[in-house]
């Protein structure tokens, strides 16, 4: 429900754009699509918040939301951030001023966000997706502003946790760790005779490296060898995608911020070649993935915005709270994607899914 809100007050905003100045550019009619979308979100907050009998905190709030890069599981948790803080009283439009700018995955892009928002004076920044959480700590941490993370793959290693687990400094936030050994079990079970699993990922993205090796460390258990392919760009990522899908039984996408950006070109190639590939969330799964075992972004996003709110009304501080970790996760499987590659999701399977597609999206 909250997706199709977002997305038909987006059109709406886009379409009256185009019919109220023909002279708009296309980058302004997206800035107009974007803030439709967020003000959509936090519409969609408030409105369930007043349902379940909320009542607003006391003060007033300021949160600079700074967003990585632009793909649905980033998108949802957005979403959900929101909507934790408003569970917890802090509302859009009523005593929450919320301060959203999207990096496009540019590190210094992120770091002009950061600043951005401390000219602003932001009591609270959140941060979506390892690499703007980095640039937000550096930014924050000598002006006294706490720093909400979530979509982390690996905190510790990212050096924004300590081995412990205990926060390096005023941030803290949520991880979004896969599970790996969920997923290559779910591999092998849909792909029996498979025998190699292609991953591409970003050389500069730490949160990927880590996740290669945990694969990489788990897959013999399973009768799989890894192929990795390293990228360092977006530019990189049509040519890489030709060599892995002639290498590999099929592919396994992380949530890698620079390769789920172009993971449409990704499914392009393999569908060519008819090798599956496997998302590591649901919004991969709509858009092409034949299946995945992965967290539900938009209750990571809830999760992490009650913890901001913890440290908004002075409950907590930031410094005193370990990131915390979903543990759980769901299957997600595509029938459309399934027909197309002849393949039929096993039932023990998709009589547990948490979702079963019968459509590509393709928007």
């Amino acid at each position: 429900m909250r997706k199709s809100v977002k997305v038909m007050a987006a059109a709406m905003a886009a379409m009256m754009a185009l019919a109220g100045c023909g002279s708009k550019t296309a980058e302004t009619t997206a800035a107009d699509t974007k803030a439709a979308e967020t003000t959509a979100e936090a519409s969609t907050a408030e409105t369930t918040a007043e349902a379940a009998g909320v009542e607003l905190a006391d003060g007033e709030y300021t949160v600079g939301i700074g967003q990585f890069a632009e793909h649905g599981s980033l998108d949802n948790c957005r979403t959900g951030f929101l909507q934790g803080l408003a569970d917890e009283g802090i509302v859009e439009g009523k005593n929450l001023t919320v301060l959203y700018e999207n990096a496009q995955a540019d590190g210094g892009t992120a770091s002009q966000i950061m600043n951005n928002f401390l000219s602003k004076k932001a009591d609270l920044i959140c941060a979506i997706a390892t690499p703007i959480a980095q640039s937000a700590y550096s930014a924050a941490k000598d002006a006294g502003v706490p720093v909400i993370y979530t979509a982390v793959t690996d905190p510790i290693l990212a050096e924004l946790a300590n081995t412990d687990g205990t926060p390096v400094g005023e941030i803290t936030g949520t991880s979004d760790k896969l599970p790996v050994e969920s997923q290559l079990k779910m591999i092998r079970t849909m792909l029996p005779d498979a025998k190699t699993i292609g991953i591409m990922y970003s050389t500069s993205e730490i949160n990927s490296v880590s996740a290669i090796e945990e694969y990489k460390e788990a897959a013999p258990e399973y009768g799989f060898e890894i192929v990795e392919s390293g990228i360092s760009s977006t530019a990189d990522i049509p040519l890489a995608a030709d060599a892995l899908v002639e290498k590999v039984d099929c592919i396994n996408n992380l949530t890698d911020n620079t390769v789920v950006s172009s993971l449409p070109v990704i499914l392009d190639k393999a569908a060519k070649k008819n090798i599956p590939v496997f998302g590591s969330e649901i919004e991969q799964v709509k858009i092409g993935c034949l299946a995945a075992v992965g967290l539900d972004y938009v209750s990571l996003g809830e999760q992490t915005g009650k913890m901001a709110a913890k440290v908004l009304k002075g409950e907590k501080k930031a410094s005193e709270m370990n990131f915390e970790i979903i543990e759980e996760a769901a299957f997600y499987g595509n029938n459309k994607v399934a027909e197309n590659l002849g393949i039929t999701i096993p039932a023990e399977l998709s009589d547990n899914a948490a979702a079963l597609f019968d459509e590509i999206i393709t928007n």
